[in-house]
C-alpha cells in the first residue's frame, strides 16, 4: 500500500541490494525503512493504499505454456495524486519483481510486508497524474494461502476475493478504487485466453497468439479475471443484444450448453428485478478444478466445471446458483462495498435473488428458507457478527468473512425490509440502488439513507438493529417467528465460500 508524505529534500538512490519476504525485490532508496500501509479497512487494515486513486491498469501477461511456471508479466499503472508523496506503495505478495518506472524513469523499490514500496527520483506533488510501470512475474504456485491464480486441469483462472488480486499483479487491492482495465495475454498456440471486458484485439507471431481485453466500465481488483486453456468460447445473444460468451473446457462443451442456454432468461428475470443489465458483455468461465464456490467475477463469472456436468445436481439448484453469481453484476459489482464491512450488500443481494428466483422457478419455499435462516440467525451473529459488522477473520483465513451472517443474515435483512416497508417500496429501492451507484461503491449507510428516502421515514431505528445488533429483532407480519437458542460454539468456518454453494440445496 502506498506512501509517506515527501520530505523538503528529495530522496535520492542509493545502491543497495536486499531480499524482501513477500516479494523478490532490490533496494535502492536510502532513508526511513519502508513501512506496509493501507487505507484502514476494518477487516482488512493493510488492504489499499492512500494516497493514489487508480484511473487505469495495463497487465500484459505472457503464459509459459505450462500452469506450474511464472509467467512473465507488466503491470502499468496510470493514478492521480491525491496527498504529497515521495514513495508510492502497491500491494504485492506473490512475485519477483524486476524493474519500476515512474513516468518513464527508473525507480527504487523494495518489499515491506504485502507492499512493494516504490521511491520515484523526485516526489509527487498532489493533483498531477502519474505511470507506473513494473515489470514482475506473476507466480501460480500456491503462496501458502487461499486465492490468487487457480491452476486447473488445463491452464488458469483467477480467484482473488477478496484479497488476493495482489498475489497476481501489484495493484491498490480495495474494492474502493475502481479503475479501468486492459489485459494483454500471450499464451502458446493451441491455448486460449479470456479476461473481463470485451475483446479489443487479436494478433499472432511465432508459435503465439495475444489477445487484448477491455473493461468499458470500472472494476474493482478482487474482480479481475483471467482464463488460460484448452476452452471453447460458445457465444450467444442476451436480451437486447447483449453480447454473451461462455468459456468453457474443450472436452466439455456439449454437456454443459444446456445450462448455458439458460443465461439469457435468467438476465431477463434480473432486469425485471433491478434493471438493465449493468455491463456490456456477460457469461460464464467453467474451471476444470475442484474449487467449492462459484465467483461473481465481473462479467465472466466462476464456476466449477462439476457443477454443469453433475446429472446429480437437481435443476433448480443450478439455476439458482447461476442466478446467484449473475445477480451480484448489479450487486457487487457495478454498486461495490465502500469496505469490507459492507460485504452483505453483495452477498446478501445476490442470495435473496437466489432464493427468490428458486421460489419463481424451482417452487422453493422463500418464507420457509427466511423463518429457517430466522431460528439460525442469533447463532449466526454469535459466530461471525452482525451482516453489517462481521469479526475480522482469522490470522491467514481471510476469507472466513464469507460466512452465513452475511449471506443468508443479510438475505433475511432484505426480507424483513420489504416486509416492514411493503414489496413496492421496496423493489423501487432496489432499482434506485443501483442506478444511484452504478459503477461506483455505496456503504451500508447509504443503503439505510436510501431506503428511508424511499419509504417516506426515517428506517434508522428499524435497520440498525438488524444490521447491527447481536439479537435478531422480531420479524415484521410474523410475530411467531423465534429464533433458536445460541450455540456457544461458534459454526465451523468454510475453508472457501462453499457455503454458497451448500446453503441453497437445503
Amino acid at each position: 500500500m502506498p506512501l509517506t508524505r515527501h520530505h523538503a529534500t528529495r530522496r535520492r538512490r542509493a545502491a543497495t541490494t536486499l531480499l524482501a519476504s513477500a516479494v523478490s525485490v532490490c533496494l535502492l532508496a536510502s532513508g526511513a525503512p519502508a513501512t506496509p500501509l493501507g487505507i484502514g479497512d476494518r477487516l482488512f487494515p493493510h488492504l489499499g493504499n492512500p494516497g493514489y486513486d487508480v484511473l487505469s491498469y495495463d497487465l500484459a501477461l505472457t503464459y509459459p505454456g505450462s500452469n506450474d511456471q511464472p509467467l512473465q508479466a507488466v503491470t502499468t499503472i496510470d493514478a492521480r495524486v491525491t496527498a504529497d508523496l515521495d514513495r508510492i506503495n502497491l500491494d504485492f505478495a506473490h512475485g519477483t519483481v524486476r524493474s519500476v518506472d515512474v513516468d518513464g524513469r527508473p525507480a527504487s523499490f523494495t518489499g515491506a510486508g504485502e507492499d512493494l514500496v516504490i521511491t520515484p527520483e523526485e516526489a509527487l506533488d498532489e493533483g498531477r497524474s502519474t505511470r507506473i510501470t513494473v515489470r514482475h512475474t506473476s507466480d501460480p504456485a500456491p503462496a501458502g494461502r487461499e486465492g490468487g491464480w487457480v491452476r486447473t486441469a488445463d491452464g488458469l483462472a483467477m480467484a482473488n476475493q477478496a484479497d488476493a488480486a495482489h498475489l497476481v499483479f501489484p495493484c491498490n487491492d480495495h474494492p474502493s478504487d475502481k479503475a479501468m482495465f486492459t489485459f494483454r495475454i500471450t499464451a502458446p498456440d493451441g491455448h486460449t485466453a479470456v479476461a473481463n471486458g470485451l475483446p479489443a484485439g487479436v494478433g499472432r507471431a511465432r508459435g503465439a497468439t495475444t489477445w487484448t481485453y477491455r473493461t468499458p466500465h470500472p472494476m474493482a481488483t478482487e474482480l479481475a479475471q483471467v482464463s488460460i486453456g484448452r476452452s471453447t468460447v460458445l457465444r450467444r445473444t442476451g436480451p437486447h443484444g447483449l453480447h454473451l460468451r461462455d468459456v468453457v473446457p474443450a472436452a466439455h462443451a456439449a454437456k454443459a450448453e444446456p445450462w448455458l442456454a439458460r443465461t439469457p432468461g435468467q438476465i431477463s428475470w434480473m432486469e425485471e428485478k433491478a434493471g438493465r443489465y449493468p455491463f456490456a458483455t456477460y457469461g460464464l468461465l467453467l474451471a476444470d478444478a475442484s474449487i467449492g464456490f462459484a465467483l461473481e467475477t465481473q462479467t465472466l463469472s466462476l464456476f466449477e466445471r462439476e457443477m454443469f456436468t453433475d446429472p446429480g445436481l437437481p435443476a433448480w439448484y443450478v439455476e439458482s446458483i447461476m442466478v446467484h453469481e449473475l445477480a451480484h453484476q448489479w450487486f457487487g459489482n457495478s454498486v461495490s462495498p465502500r469496505s469490507w464491512s459492507d460485504l452483505w450488500l453483495n452477498e446478501g443481494h445476490a442470495t435473496w435473488y437466489e432464493a427468490l428466483y428458486a421460489q419463481e422457478k424451482g417452487g422453493r419455499s422463500l418464507e420457509a428458507r427466511m423463518k429457517a435462516a430466522y431460528e439460525a440467525s442469533d447463532g449466526w451473529r454469535a459466530a461471525g457478527g452482525p451482516p453489517a459488522r462481521p469479526e475480522p477473520p482469522e490470522p491467514g483465513r481471510k476469507i472466513g468473512i464469507f460466512r452465513p451472517n452475511v449471506y443468508a443474515g443479510g438475505a433475511l435483512v432484505l426480507y424483513a425490509l420489504r416486509e416492514e416497508i411493503g414489496r413496492t417500496a421496496f423493489e423501487r429501492l432496489e432499482r434506485e440502488w443501483v442506478t444511484r451507484h452504478r459503477d461506483g461503491t455505496a456503504s451500508t449507510s447509504d443503503f439505510v439513507r436510501l431506503a428511508s428516502v424511499i419509504a417516506g421515514r426515517d428506517l434508522t431505528g428499524f435497520l440498525h438493529p438488524w444490521l447491527y445488533g447481536t439479537a435478531t429483532p422480531p420479524m415484521p407480519g410474523h410475530p411467531e417467528w423465534r429464533a433458536a437458542a445460541r450455540d456457544a460454539t461458534p459454526a465451523r468456518r468454510p475453508v472457501a465460500p462453499a457455503h454458497r454453494l451448500d446453503a441453497s440445496r437445503e
